[in-house]
Protein backbone atom coordinates (compact mmCIF):
# COMPACT_ATOMS: atom_id res chain seq x y z
CA UNK A 1 0.00 0.00 0.00
CA UNK A 2 1.38 3.66 -0.68
CA UNK A 3 0.36 6.53 0.94
CA UNK A 4 0.78 9.83 -0.02
CA UNK A 5 -0.16 12.94 1.65
CA UNK A 6 -2.36 15.60 0.39
CA UNK A 7 -0.89 18.69 -0.36
CA UNK A 8 -2.45 20.89 2.06
CA UNK A 9 -1.17 24.62 2.64
CA UNK A 10 -2.92 25.14 5.64
CA UNK A 11 -0.48 22.40 7.67
CA UNK A 12 2.38 23.67 9.85
CA UNK A 13 6.07 22.92 8.77
CA UNK A 14 7.22 19.88 10.19
CA UNK A 15 10.38 18.91 12.65
CA UNK A 16 11.29 22.49 13.21
CA UNK A 17 14.75 22.12 15.42
CA UNK A 18 18.35 24.07 16.00
CA UNK A 19 21.50 22.17 14.11
CA UNK A 20 24.11 24.93 15.58
CA UNK A 21 23.98 27.45 17.76
CA UNK A 22 27.06 30.29 17.61
CA UNK A 23 27.47 33.84 19.08
CA UNK A 24 25.73 35.39 16.42
CA UNK A 25 24.23 33.07 14.17
CA UNK A 26 21.73 29.93 14.98
CA UNK A 27 21.37 27.28 12.26
CA UNK A 28 17.88 25.98 12.14
CA UNK A 29 16.33 23.13 9.62
CA UNK A 30 12.62 22.21 9.50
CA UNK A 31 10.51 19.79 6.23
CA UNK A 32 7.56 20.95 4.07
CA UNK A 33 3.96 20.39 5.65
CA UNK A 34 3.26 17.31 2.88
CA UNK A 35 6.08 15.08 0.96
CA UNK A 36 7.60 15.73 -2.15
CA UNK A 37 6.17 19.18 -3.10
CA UNK A 38 5.46 20.34 -6.58
CA UNK A 39 5.85 24.05 -6.37
CA UNK A 40 8.18 26.79 -4.79
CA UNK A 41 7.05 27.21 -0.96
CA UNK A 42 7.46 30.35 0.62
CA UNK A 43 8.23 30.18 4.51
CA UNK A 44 8.06 33.10 6.95
CA UNK A 45 10.47 32.89 9.65
CA UNK A 46 9.73 35.18 12.47
CA UNK A 47 12.25 35.76 15.21
CA UNK A 48 11.75 37.27 18.14
CA UNK A 49 14.42 38.41 20.56
CA UNK A 50 13.04 38.16 24.11
CA UNK A 51 15.58 40.20 25.56
CA UNK A 52 15.06 43.62 23.15
CA UNK A 53 11.44 42.71 22.70
CA UNK A 54 12.13 43.36 19.03
CA UNK A 55 10.63 41.14 16.26
CA UNK A 56 12.49 40.11 12.42
CA UNK A 57 10.74 38.37 9.87
CA UNK A 58 12.58 36.91 6.99
CA UNK A 59 11.64 35.25 3.63
CA UNK A 60 12.62 31.89 2.67
CA UNK A 61 11.79 30.46 -1.00
CA UNK A 62 12.45 26.50 -1.38
CA UNK A 63 10.62 23.52 -2.91
CA UNK A 64 13.13 21.06 -1.21
CA UNK A 65 11.26 18.80 1.17
CA UNK A 66 14.04 20.03 3.52
CA UNK A 67 15.20 23.28 4.41
CA UNK A 68 18.04 24.55 6.09
CA UNK A 69 18.34 28.05 7.22
CA UNK A 70 21.07 30.78 9.16
CA UNK A 71 19.17 33.41 11.26
CA UNK A 72 22.38 35.63 11.06
CA UNK A 73 23.32 39.36 12.85
CA UNK A 74 21.89 37.90 16.52
CA UNK A 75 23.77 38.73 19.43
CA UNK A 76 25.82 36.84 22.15
CA UNK A 77 24.29 35.74 25.07
CA UNK A 78 20.66 36.51 23.69
CA UNK A 79 17.28 34.53 23.83
CA UNK A 80 15.05 34.26 21.06
CA UNK A 81 11.54 32.97 19.87
CA UNK A 82 11.70 31.51 16.28
CA UNK A 83 8.22 31.07 14.40
CA UNK A 84 8.56 29.28 11.02
CA UNK A 85 5.06 28.81 9.24
CA UNK A 86 3.56 29.08 5.50
CA UNK A 87 3.40 32.66 3.36
CA UNK A 88 -0.11 32.52 3.64
CA UNK A 89 -0.09 32.60 7.44
CA UNK A 90 -0.73 29.13 8.14
CA UNK A 91 -0.56 26.84 11.38
CA UNK A 92 2.69 28.01 12.87
CA UNK A 93 5.81 25.44 13.84
CA UNK A 94 7.79 27.33 16.77
CA UNK A 95 11.08 26.79 18.86
CA UNK A 96 13.74 29.05 21.00
CA UNK A 97 16.96 29.47 21.11
CA UNK A 98 20.31 30.64 23.35
CA UNK A 99 23.01 31.72 21.33
CA UNK A 100 26.73 31.20 22.82
CA UNK A 101 27.42 33.43 25.40
CA UNK A 102 30.65 35.65 25.27
CA UNK A 103 34.08 34.10 26.61
CA UNK A 104 35.46 34.69 30.01
CA UNK A 105 38.19 36.84 30.47
CA UNK A 106 41.53 35.25 30.45
CA UNK A 107 44.62 35.25 33.02
CA UNK A 108 42.49 37.02 36.17
CA UNK A 109 44.98 37.14 39.36
CA UNK A 110 45.17 38.80 42.70
CA UNK A 111 47.36 40.98 43.66
CA UNK A 112 47.54 41.76 47.57
CA UNK A 113 48.28 45.32 48.68
CA UNK A 114 48.12 46.23 52.67
CA UNK A 115 44.37 47.10 53.09
CA UNK A 116 43.09 45.92 49.75
CA UNK A 117 43.46 43.73 46.87
CA UNK A 118 43.43 44.35 43.29
CA UNK A 119 42.13 42.24 40.78
CA UNK A 120 43.71 41.83 37.07
CA UNK A 121 42.65 40.45 33.87
CA UNK A 122 43.28 40.14 30.18
CA UNK A 123 41.08 42.48 27.99
CA UNK A 124 38.16 40.29 26.59
CA UNK A 125 38.57 42.24 23.04
CA UNK A 126 41.58 40.19 22.36
CA UNK A 127 40.21 37.39 21.92
CA UNK A 128 36.40 38.58 20.71
CA UNK A 129 35.60 40.58 18.32
CA UNK A 130 32.38 41.48 19.13
CA UNK A 131 33.00 42.75 22.89
CA UNK A 132 33.93 46.73 22.93
CA UNK A 133 35.49 48.14 26.03
CA UNK A 134 32.72 50.50 26.14
CA UNK A 135 30.83 47.58 27.25
CA UNK A 136 32.81 47.45 30.55
CA UNK A 137 32.84 44.24 32.91
CA UNK A 138 31.04 43.54 36.15
CA UNK A 139 32.38 42.11 38.96
CA UNK A 140 30.71 39.53 41.96
CA UNK A 141 31.84 37.89 45.05
CA UNK A 142 30.85 34.80 46.83
CA UNK A 143 31.28 34.74 50.90
CA UNK A 144 31.59 31.16 51.70
CA UNK A 145 31.21 31.72 55.07
CA UNK A 146 28.57 33.64 55.44
CA UNK A 147 27.27 32.07 52.02
CA UNK A 148 26.55 35.77 50.37
CA UNK A 149 26.81 36.62 47.19
CA UNK A 150 27.60 40.85 46.45
CA UNK A 151 27.72 42.41 43.04
CA UNK A 152 30.80 44.76 43.44
CA UNK A 153 30.46 46.99 40.49
CA UNK A 154 31.42 47.31 37.22
CA UNK A 155 34.83 49.24 34.92
CA UNK A 156 36.00 49.65 31.76
CA UNK A 157 39.22 48.86 32.93
CA UNK A 158 41.28 45.41 33.46
CA UNK A 159 41.59 45.60 37.12
CA UNK A 160 39.08 46.11 40.07
CA UNK A 161 39.61 47.35 43.34
CA UNK A 162 38.38 45.53 46.34
CA UNK A 163 38.56 46.85 50.15
CA UNK A 164 36.82 46.11 53.43
CA UNK A 165 37.67 42.03 53.38
CA UNK A 166 37.18 40.40 56.71
CA UNK A 167 39.77 38.35 58.34
CA UNK A 168 39.10 34.59 58.35
CA UNK A 169 36.68 35.09 55.30
CA UNK A 170 37.01 32.72 52.30
CA UNK A 171 36.22 34.77 48.81
CA UNK A 172 35.19 33.62 45.54
CA UNK A 173 35.91 36.68 42.77
CA UNK A 174 34.12 36.36 39.24
CA UNK A 175 34.29 38.80 36.51
CA UNK A 176 32.81 39.01 33.09
CA UNK A 177 31.29 41.02 30.21
CA UNK A 178 28.88 43.08 31.82
CA UNK A 179 24.87 42.29 31.20
CA UNK A 180 22.96 44.17 29.24
CA UNK A 181 18.97 44.80 29.59
CA UNK A 182 18.16 43.87 32.95
CA UNK A 183 20.64 41.18 33.99
CA UNK A 184 20.62 39.51 30.60
CA UNK A 185 23.07 38.72 27.73
CA UNK A 186 26.12 38.06 29.87
CA UNK A 187 29.51 36.80 29.35
CA UNK A 188 31.14 33.68 30.48
CA UNK A 189 32.88 34.44 34.27
CA UNK A 190 35.91 34.11 34.70
CA UNK A 191 36.17 32.55 38.85
CA UNK A 192 39.14 33.02 41.10
CA UNK A 193 39.59 32.14 45.04
CA UNK A 194 41.01 33.94 47.82
CA UNK A 195 41.60 32.67 50.85
CA UNK A 196 42.13 34.56 53.75
CA UNK A 197 44.70 33.09 56.31
CA UNK A 198 43.32 33.78 59.66
CA UNK A 199 44.77 37.12 61.09
CA UNK A 200 47.60 36.85 58.82
CA UNK A 201 47.65 39.41 56.13
CA UNK A 202 48.97 37.82 53.43
CA UNK A 203 46.63 35.18 51.19
CA UNK A 204 46.97 32.92 48.66
CA UNK A 205 44.81 33.50 45.06
CA UNK A 206 44.31 29.79 43.03
CA UNK A 207 43.05 29.28 39.85
CA UNK A 208 40.89 26.42 38.85
CA UNK A 209 43.69 24.57 40.94
CA UNK A 210 46.85 25.88 39.74
CA UNK A 211 48.07 26.35 43.67
CA UNK A 212 47.31 22.63 44.05
CA UNK A 213 49.20 21.13 41.20
CA UNK A 214 51.94 23.57 41.86
CA UNK A 215 52.27 21.84 45.43
CA UNK A 216 51.55 18.83 43.88
CA UNK A 217 54.49 18.69 42.22
CA UNK A 218 57.29 20.61 44.36
CA UNK A 219 56.68 18.23 47.26
CA UNK A 220 57.68 15.51 45.86
CA UNK A 221 60.43 16.91 44.33
CA UNK A 222 62.02 18.57 47.67
CA UNK A 223 61.08 15.10 49.32
CA UNK A 224 63.37 13.24 46.81
CA UNK A 225 66.13 15.57 47.18
CA UNK A 226 66.24 15.67 50.95
CA UNK A 227 66.22 11.47 50.49
CA UNK A 228 68.92 11.85 47.84
CA UNK A 229 70.95 14.19 50.49
CA UNK A 230 70.11 11.95 53.11
CA UNK A 231 71.99 9.09 51.76
CA UNK A 232 74.74 10.84 50.48
CA UNK A 233 75.42 12.02 53.55
CA UNK A 234 74.79 8.07 54.71
CA UNK A 235 77.32 6.75 52.00
CA UNK A 236 80.03 9.55 53.04
CA UNK A 237 79.94 8.86 56.44
CA UNK A 238 80.59 4.78 56.00
CA UNK A 239 83.24 5.35 53.52
CA UNK A 240 84.91 7.62 56.18
CA UNK A 241 84.75 5.34 59.16
CA UNK A 242 85.79 2.10 56.64
CA UNK A 243 88.95 4.44 55.65
CA UNK A 244 89.68 5.14 58.97
CA UNK A 245 89.55 1.85 60.48
CA UNK A 246 91.38 0.51 57.88
CA UNK A 247 94.17 3.04 58.24
CA UNK A 248 94.37 2.30 62.07
CA UNK A 249 94.27 -1.31 61.01
CA UNK A 250 97.20 -0.85 58.91
CA UNK A 251 99.17 1.54 61.57
CA UNK A 252 98.83 -0.62 64.16
CA UNK A 253 100.06 -3.93 62.01
CA UNK A 254 103.08 -1.65 61.32
CA UNK A 255 103.96 -0.17 65.24
CA UNK A 256 107.01 -0.81 66.43
CA UNK A 257 106.90 -1.44 70.05
CA UNK A 258 110.86 -1.18 70.17
CA UNK A 259 110.78 2.28 68.16
CA UNK A 260 107.56 3.56 69.71
CA UNK A 261 106.40 4.22 66.15
CA UNK A 262 104.98 2.51 62.93
CA UNK A 263 107.51 1.57 60.20
CA UNK A 264 106.10 2.26 56.80
CA UNK A 265 108.25 0.98 53.74
CA UNK A 266 108.27 2.66 50.48
CA UNK A 267 106.37 1.26 47.45
CA UNK A 268 109.15 -0.85 45.38
CA UNK A 269 109.43 -3.36 47.87
CA UNK A 270 105.67 -3.49 49.11
CA UNK A 271 103.61 -6.68 48.07
CA UNK A 272 107.05 -8.71 47.55
CA UNK A 273 106.70 -11.06 50.99
CA UNK A 274 108.61 -13.93 49.60
CA UNK A 275 111.80 -11.88 49.14
CA UNK A 276 111.71 -10.97 52.62
CA UNK A 277 115.77 -10.15 54.04
CA UNK A 278 117.06 -9.71 57.31
CA UNK A 279 117.70 -5.95 58.81
CA UNK A 280 121.53 -5.20 59.04
CA UNK A 281 121.71 -3.56 62.31
CA UNK A 282 126.20 -3.26 62.15
CA UNK A 283 128.86 -4.85 62.09
CA UNK A 284 131.05 -7.05 64.11
CA UNK A 285 135.03 -5.69 64.65
CA UNK A 286 136.30 -9.12 63.94
CA UNK A 287 134.77 -9.04 60.53
CA UNK A 288 137.46 -7.82 57.79
CA UNK A 289 135.85 -4.67 55.39
CA UNK A 290 137.08 -5.10 51.68
CA UNK A 291 136.99 -1.78 49.64
CA UNK A 292 137.44 -2.26 46.22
Amino acid sequence: VVVKMIPDNRLPPRHLHAVRTGKTFAVIKWESPYDSPDQDMLYAVAVKDLVRKTDKIYKVKSRNSTVEYTIKKLEPGGKYHVIVQLGNMSKESSMKINTVPLSAPDALKIITENDHILLFWKSLALKESNFNESRGYEIHMFDSLMNITAYLGNTTENFFKVSNLKIGHNYSFSVQARCLYGGQMCGEPATLLYDELGTDKDSSATTSGRGTDVAAIVVPVLFLLLVTLGIGFVVLYMRHRRLQNSFTAFANSHYSSRLGSAIFSSGDDLGDEDDEAPMITGFSDDVPMVIA
